[in-house]
């Protein structure tokens, strides 16, 4: 009898999170991750806000729910153990007036709802004595939300792998996935590696990657991007911790917030705007094929004709900075536009249904020896550890 491969292809956090947990499950078997850039974490890991997220936001009894609550545990222990930076600051989220109030005290309920640690409500007064600088008629304050560096946790995860007997090959993109007795091939530009089990964690291109292995291309990632703003060291000082507004239900992005960076830096951000390239960085990016993804999908035309007056809303905000930190001033004054710079874009896989509605909770599909994470937004770092352990009993499930 052969040696035991498994093969996982992502090599963002989610994934290497799924490979170390099959490593530590099935500890004879090799484990292969294949990630088509030369580094590890290099697009929704290494872009995000590094917040981890408390539970605040997700429906009860969701997977989002569950896997954040656990997850959240888990990454402590994780970063204690392997020395990387990880910071309780704490997070405020506000409601500057009245009008507010239904929506924060429906939030209030579902945090409640799922445990949130420390979990406490703060009128005015509660708020200056935490977040001196910031403003609004009540807040829900979460002691434990804190921040850590995704990156340095995705590259410990990856020397987990390899420490285990298995390999990380960077710079290598699958291009083909064949079914075979017993298992699949798995294809690059110049290998063809055999494994018995195959999971997908591809993210941004989760939505191709299921064509590849055999899969309906449904549902669709349509990529938002989020600029941050950096706030100048003189003004740093003006939030502890995190400020955060009441969101939006409508949609499962968190609005513009200021949040503080294990380097000790201050960032507003991010916004949510329809990116125009999947894997590029720069302010005008575009990337044909992804356009064209975008624009040929009638998901995508549903939802647009639901939602546009929100998308000019937002693009107010990547052509002007000043009606950009508009919004975020309601919650802290005294940053005004002379105080930030345009700093970093991320890109967020957003799965979208062909009647146009967005996918809020995390999505995982099984077909044979393939698992595929069709659907892994935020909080999808906060909760990977656990998001490994859910995926790799799916896998070995038979």
């Amino acid at each position: 009898m052969g040696e035991e491969v498994i093969g996982v292809v992502g090599g963002g956090i989610v994934g290497l999170a799924v490979a170390r947990e099959l490593g530590l499950r099935r500890p004879g078997a090799r484990v292969v991750v294949w990630e088509r850039e030369p580094e590890v974490g290099a697009h929704q890991t290494g872009h995000n806000s590094g917040v981890v997220h408390a539970g605040i936001y997700y429906q009860p009894g969701s997977l989002k729910a569950e896997l954040c609550t656990r997850g959240r545990a888990l990454l402590r222990e994780y970063c204690a153990e392997r020395g990387v930076a990880y910071v309780e600051c704490g997070k405020l989220v506000v409601a500057v007036d009245d009008a507010e109030l239904p929506r924060f005290e429906a939030l209030e309920a579902t945090a409640r709802a799922n445990g949130v640690p420390g979990l406490r409500r703060v009128d005015a007064r509660g708020i200056a004595e935490i977040e001196p600088h910031a403003r609004g008629v009540a807040a829900l304050h979460s002691p434990h939300t804190a921040i850590t560096d995704y990156v340095a946790v995705a590259r410990a995860l990856a020397a987990d792998v390899e420490a285990a007997g298995g390999e990380v090959r960077l710079g290598r993109a699958v291009t083909a996935v064949r079914a075979v007795p017993g298992g699949v091939e798995v294809g690059t530009a110049d290998t063809v590696t055999r494994v018995g089990r195959l999971v997908v964690c591809a993210g941004l291109e989760s939505d191709r990657m299921a064509v590849v292995v055999g899969a309906e291309r449904s549902p669709r990632i349509v990529p938002f991007r989020g600029e941050y703003l950096a706030v100048t060291a003189a003004k740093a000082d003006r939030v502890r911790g995190m400020v955060y507004p009441v969101p939006d239900p409508r949609y499962p992005f968190l609005g513009v917030h200021f949040t503080r960076r294990v380097d000790g830096g201050l960032e507003v951000g991010p916004n949510a705007f329809l990116a125009l390239s999947r894997r590029r960085y720069g302010r005008a990016s575009l990337t044909p094929r992804d356009l064209a993804d975008t624009l040929g999908y009638a998901g995508f035309w549903r939802f647009s004709r639901q939602h546009w007056r929100t998308g000019v809303d937002e693009l107010r905000g990547v052509l002007s900075t000043r009606a950009y930190l508009r919004a975020a001033q309601r919650y802290v004054p005294s940053i005004g536009v002379d105080d930030v710079r345009r700093s970093r874009l991320g890109l967020r896989a957003q799965a979208l249904a062909d009647d146009g509605s967005l996918l809020d909770d995390f999505v995982v599909h099984r077909a044979g020896p393939v698992t595929v994470v069709r659907n892994a937004p935020s909080p999808a770092a906060t909760s990977s550890l656990a998001i490994a352990e859910h995926v790799v009993a799916h896998v070995l499930a038979g």
